[in-house]
């Protein structure tokens, strides 16, 4: 019985593998040169709403240092 168990086990690792590379090989691909540019022009077109190049003002920074207490 163990041999057929092992056999069974076999055949469904041997279907998950199979299940997997057909959906990995159906994945839509684009060239790495296309993909950069897409990215470079994501960048540029958003650049004016990315905190880390333009700030966040101080208003709406949760991280802004406390202001000091004049308690004397």
């Amino acid at each position: 019985m163990s041999n057929n168990n092992a056999t069974s086990s076999n055949l469904a690792a041997a279907h998950k593998t199979v299940k997997q590379l057909r959906l990995e090989a159906s994945v839509r691909r684009i060239l790495v040169s296309q993909a950069s540019m897409d990215l470079k022009n994501f960048c540029i077109q958003n650049a004016q709403k990315d905190p880390l190049l333009m700030g966040v003002p101080s208003g709406d920074n949760p991280f802004r240092p406390p202001k000091s207490c004049g308690l004397l």
